[in-house]
């Protein structure tokens, strides 16, 4: 009678328990109608400009984020550095045990510099619902119509709308849920937001080292980045990070009349075109001897990168490119490999503007991304030492008028590096958790990605708190960040609130 007992006493508890459990089924139902509640929200603060560029357009976003995380019981406090503060919210289990974890989430709540007269709506600021036509052309539509059943591939437009504030918003949201559903996390809940991400996060690796013990935690996710080109459900495991080079190659003290002096001046908009040119071979691949040392892939690594499911030939449609360069067999394993990007150049006038002139000077901005294996300092050692092995001597920055007199070909080099890369196992136990939570919620494995190609500020948490960290990526890959007409497919604004809401709800 006693064992009797015992059993439908299992039973029974094992019965709530399960209930207790959402289902794949409840959570997509109540991410949605959160999703739906949190456009006002997203609004709100679309319509707050972000460029790190203005403070005091920061300290306004600051301050909505404090009322944001307070109104959803969390406590904030301002981690203070030399320009804007990072911003940590913080909520504790109410019933905590000696093995409840903790876990470091990462928001960016800046954005790009604008160009106004570039986009195709009043303002970019000013956040706009848009449909898309059958010749491709995208429409304003009324923002109630969100309210109405919302088709989801109309499109939110507006600086930040995927890089980052849609899933910063799409988490509020699924706290939201979560308390719907009358749930609490099992482990303890930190959320550091960064209001300098698109200035290269300068003051994150000090501010981190500094607020260590405010930051410690077991695991860091991020939830920022485009999915898969696939727009499927993803993880990322890893992403490079950027160092930066400023090159000057000077030409004559001021400029020069192309006639009366053409022939004789040496260009230096043609000389830096030479020496950018001399950087890379015909394949792409940068020509500086020992740039790709370290980077050995194994075999398995190689069969880990084919599995992802990219489609080469929609890569190349969706750039509109006929050939890419020849850096690793295919596209993810050309994302293993450090790289040298010229991301702008500048010496005089162009258009209607051009003059007959031999310029005075000539300017390259180039990025190089990091992998693991690269040290950011070792890589801008050999770019300056290519420019010198050219005949070039450096400056900091102007030449005095004694070096113009004494070198032929004169160049000046200033570096920075932002951040590193990182990259995390498959199989650890942050990897193999979110992987766990993205197959219940979608009903199917994510695609995991080995390395992202973007960079994103992690490398100082990894380094410096000893944790592991993955990246959650949700927006729309053709979301157009950093460029005009930025925006979030409606769609997997919704699905980035049930991501978050599955993470929220799985146990770990």
């Amino acid at each position: 009678m006693l064992r009797s007992i015992f059993i439908s006493l299992f039973v029974f508890i094992a019965v709530v328990l399960s209930a207790q459990k959402s289902k794949p089924s409840d959570i997509t139902a109540i991410a949605e109608k959160h999703a739906v509640a949190s456009f006002k929200d997203f609004y709100d603060l679309l319509s707050l400009p972000n460029d790190a560029h203005y403070p005091e357009d920061i300290e306004k976003n600051v301050q909505w984020c404090e009322a944001a995380f307070a109104k959803r019981n969390f406590t904030t406090k301002r981690l203070n550095t030399s320009t804007v503060p990072l911003l940590l919210a913080e909520r504790n289990v109410q019933k905590p045990t000696k093995n409840t974890r903790t876990v470091l989430i990462y928001l960016q709540i800046d954005g790009q510099p604008v160009n106004p007269s570039a986009w195709h709506q009043e303002s970019p600021w000013k956040p706009t619902l848009k449909e898309k036509d059958a010749q491709g052309t995208w429409n304003t539509i009324a923002y109630e119509r969100l309210y109405e059943g919302y088709n989801p591939d109309w499109r939110i437009f507006a600086r930040a709308t995927s890089d980052a504030k849609g899933p910063a918003v799409a988490f509020l949201a699924s706290l939201d849920a979560l308390a719907d559903l009358k749930q609490e996390p099992n482990y303890n809940m930190k959320v550091i937001m960064d209001f300098e991400e698109e200035l290269g996060s300068p003051q994150l690796p000090k501010a981190v080292e500094q607020y260590k013990n405010d930051l410690k935690a077991d695991m860091l996710i991020i939830f920022d980045g485009p999915r898969h080109i696939s727009n499927q459900p993803t993880l990322s495991f890893g992403a490079r990070g950027i160092c930066e080079i400023t090159l000057t190659v000077f030409g004559p003290r001021q400029p020069a009349h192309s006639g009366n002096y053409g022939n004789y001046t040496p260009n230096p908009a043609m000389r830096l075109s030479q020496l950018l040119a001399s950087m890379k071979d015909d394949d792409g691949r940068v020509t500086l001897p020992g740039f790709y040392e370290g980077v050995v892939l194994t075999e398995e690594e190689k069969r880990i990168l084919r599995q992802v499911p990219d489609d080469e030939q929609e890569i190349k449609k969706f750039l509109g490119i006929a050939e890419p360069d020849k850096i690793g067999d295919n596209f993810q394993e050309s994302i293993q490999y450090p790289t040298l990007n010229i991301r702008g150049m500048n010496s005089l006038f162009i258009g209607s503007k051009a003059r007959t002139l031999i310029p005075a000077w000539a300017t390259a901005e180039i990025d190089i991304r990091l992998v693991p294996s690269s040290d950011a300092n070792r890589l801008i050692a050999l770019v300056r030492k290519h420019i010198e092995d050219k005949g070039y001597y450096i400056v900091a920055t102007e030449p005095t008028e004694e070096e113009r007199m004494k070198y032929p070909r004169i160049a000046a080099i200033q570096s920075s590096v932002s951040y590193g890369p990182f990259q995390t196992p498959f199989d650890s136990e942050t990897g193999i958790w979110l992987s766990k939570v993205m197959t219940k919620a979608f009903g199917k494995e994510p695609i995991k990605i080995r390395m992202m190609g973007g960079s994103i500020p992690i490398s100082p948490f990894v380094v410096t708190l000893g944790i592991p960290a993955v990246s959650v990526p949700t927006v729309n890959p053709d979301n157009n960040q950093h460029a005009e007409n930025e925006n979030i497919r409606v769609g997997n604004y919704v699905d980035a609130v049930k991501t978050f809401l599955a993470i929220l709800t799985e146990r770990l």
